[in-house]
């Protein structure tokens, strides 16, 4: 096991056996028999330990629905659907942590500062199935409003994020219900509708009819 990953799963045993981050680095590296200075050469501080946490679950989500072989075949929704159904399996395993980590995210409701770095991943993998969505006429072409296709998806899924927090249910049930509505309607509202197709209209009548 590697020394960051190390570190890794002593920070969450510690915050879920106190429910509060260590006092310092020093005790946290004397607990954990290892030199302060060795901790440093990993992070700087325990919230560069929680991003890298989130960050990881990202990464692995993303791996590994890349690699399964319908992965080439699916729609632009499909994929955004893998990847939702996906991440949350993993956070299953997670989820004592994950919840820890949720009360400290501040005040900004969409991006907490330890997510900053996951979002990365997430963006890079949305703008490509958003690209591939636009390229095969699935998803609408809109000036002004395409580019801003991702960060629908990441509010998206902050709002599951929180859902599921909170869900109760067996099984995590109603997240995945959340997840199946949010996503499709995320992704109707992507599509071309009759709206478009009467700013179009307009577009024509605006450049032929008064010629």
């Amino acid at each position: 096991m590697e020394t960051k990953e190390i570190i890794q799963n002593a920070y969450i045993d510690y915050v879920l056996t106190h429910n509060k981050k260590p006092a310092s680095v020093y005790v946290f590296a004397k607990d954990n028999a290892m030199a302060e200075d060795e901790f440093y050469k990993y992070y700087g501080n325990f919230d560069g330990i929680e991003t890298d946490i989130w960050s990881n679950f990202f990464e692995k989500t993303i791996n590994e629905i890349k690699l399964q072989e319908v992965w080439q075949n699916y729609s632009a929704r499909e994929k955004a659907l893998s990847f939702f159904y996906s991440f949350f399996e993993l956070l299953k395993t997670k989820r004592s942590f994950v919840v820890y980590s949720m009360q400290n995210f501040g005040k900004n409701p969409s991006t907490p500062q330890v997510l900053k770095q996951a979002k990365q991943l997430f963006e890079t993998l949305s703008i490509q199935i958003i690209q591939e969505g636009l390229e095969s006429n699935e998803l609408a072409e809109r000036k002004f409003f395409s580019d801003k296709y991702k960060n629908a998806l990441w509010l998206q899924l902050m709002f599951v994020l929180k859902f599921w927090q909170k869900d109760s249910s067996a099984g995590f049930e109603k997240t995945d219900e959340a997840i199946e509505k949010g996503v499709n309607v995320t992704f109707d509202l992507f599509q071309r509708s009759p709206i478009d197709n009467l700013f179009d209209y307009g577009k024509f009548l605006t450049q032929n009819a008064f010629k």
